[in-house]
């Protein structure tokens, strides 16, 4: 049975689903966060810690993540990391207090640092650049559906059954995901990290985390707050000694000269502008529909679940138009496409917004797949075997900083703003910014090159000859 079993689909399966609880579970924890502000009895901000706990240990992690895949070989890394975000799910679901709830989620966002990057690596290096438009249909499956899913289970969950059932969710799928790794999940092509970096590890994993900590906290507790001038400042100081430091080291942990590749840079620019508009986006539209309007969390989560449907769609298409077209011109029409729909949210009020806002969640969905696919397949067409790991690190350390970014960016509008269901300006303020980042990312969008791209476009090359 495991000769029939083809590696490229037990690597997608695998990563697909361990992926999906690891996007999924951070949506559905932040519907439960007033939950469990009541449960152990402490203010809402008190709480705030689960998240953030996640997110620190996700930064001290994730810059690592290529040098670990090298070194200890991709597949008993993702295996781990799958076994540790599934062991701290588990524990997170048992936890008496809330400090204990701090610890597991710190000990998930371990995991999930290490399994996003190094997963995406091998499936980069199982699905040669030819293919990678269809592998994108099983990666843009997690990243789309999984945020859509996450507040919709979430509201069901903690308000049928328990908060702890948030976490129990995640026990079924990683589970499977481990067991069916281990039988199947192939031993792919291992390349030598080089010695461990240990000044550039200290750097980043101190200065990232304390700069996502900012980014994190900037918006609800002032960006004036002494915490926040402090953590924000020091991590970018420590980050700009990292990139001296990274430049010049013989073997970097992270190899930032793949910068110079400029399919990889551009790329990788557009993804993260369009990462911060996105997630920004799903940050948005329920605090406009719970707190603005005064939907139910359920109402909400349901209203913005067409983006999934449309992001499906748009994917279809885009994987069937791409090898004839190219990326170049469907990346900056899928980011047009966000501009327009996610701008037009800013004109959603009390008589329209139960229509309005699901319907143009549908086209911001199928217009984010639209650019989303093609980009993360054209990414690292350029760039050798050896170096997938390190430049698949890259790419989703910079993207998780941007979804954070547009978080933060859109929440400080809408603080400064003061929105609130008596004064929606904020949130339409806050709607106009986010398709500004989009706008950005088109502008990014219209700097690939197709020719640079042409390894990922090679059946159309063979079938026109």
């Amino acid at each position: 049975m495991k000769a029939r079993l083809s590696p490229k689909l037990v690597v997608g399966a695998v990563f697909v689903a361990s992926m999906f609880l690891n996007i999924m579970d951070a949506t559905v924890v932040n519907v439960a966060l007033p939950t469990l502000s009541r449960y152990f009895a402490v203010p809402v901000a008190s709480v705030s810690g689960v998240v953030t706990a996640y997110l620190v240990t996700l930064a001290v992690v994730m810059p690592v993540s290529g040098w670990v895949g090298d070194r200890f070989g991709a597949r008993s890394v993702v295996l781990g990391a799958i076994g540790l975000f599934t062991a701290a799910s588990a524990l997170c679901g048992v936890a008496t207090s809330l400090p204990e709830l701090v610890v597991f989620r710190a000990v998930q966002g371990a995991g999930g640092g290490l399994l996003i990057p190094v997963g995406m690596a091998m499936m980069f290096r199982a699905y040669p650049p030819a293919e990678r438009i269809r592998a994108n249909r099983l990666l843009i499956v997690p990243t789309l559906i999984a945020p859509a899913l996450g507040p919709v289970i979430g509201g069901l969950l903690v308000d049928g059954l328990s908060w702890r059932w948030i976490f129990y969710l995640n026990l079924p799928v990683g589970v499977a995901a481990l067991v069916f790794g281990a039988l199947f999940l192939p031993h792919g092509s291992e390349h030598p990290p080089g010695p461990f970096d240990l000044p550039g590890f200290l750097l980043a994993g101190t200065g990232f985390p304390l700069f996502m900590f900012a980014l994190s906290t900037g918006a609800t507790s002032g960006w004036g707050a002494a915490a926040v001038l402090a953590t924000g400042v020091a991590g970018l100081v420590l980050l700009a000694l990292f990139v001296l430091v990274e430049l010049r080291a013989a073997a970097p942990m992270l190899r930032l000269r793949i910068y110079a590749n400029r399919l990889f840079r551009a790329t990788n620019l557009q993804l993260t502008f369009a990462g911060a508009g996105f997630v920004g986006t799903l940050f948005l539209v329920p605090l406009l529909l719970q707190n603005g309007l005064g939907f139910s969390a359920v109402h909400s989560g349901l209203s913005t679940f067409p983006e999934a449907i449309g992001g499906m769609i748009g994917v279809q298409v885009t994987s069937r138009l791409y090898k004839r077209v190219g990326p170049r011109r469907l990346m900056t029409a899928g980011m047009c496409g966000t501009v327009v729909s996610i701008g037009g949210m800013a004109f959603a009020g009390p008589g329209n917004a139960a229509w309005l806002i699901p319907v143009l969640m549908f086209f911001t969905g199928g217009s984010f797949g639209f650019a989303f696919s093609p980009s993360q397949a054209a990414a690292l067409a350029t760039v050798s075997a050896a170096e997938t790991s390190h430049a698949s690190t890259l790419l989703n350390t910079l993207r998780q900083a941007g979804g954070a970014a547009g978080v933060a960016l859109l929440g400080t509008v809408l603080g400064a703003t003061g929105a609130s269901s008596a004064d929606l300006g904020g949130y339409r303020l806050a709607f106009l910014a986010a398709a500004g980042l989009m706008l950005l990312g088109a502008g990014f969008s219209s700097l690939v090159s197709d020719a640079d791209a042409a390894p990922t476009m090679a059946e159309a090359v063979t079938l026109a000859a």
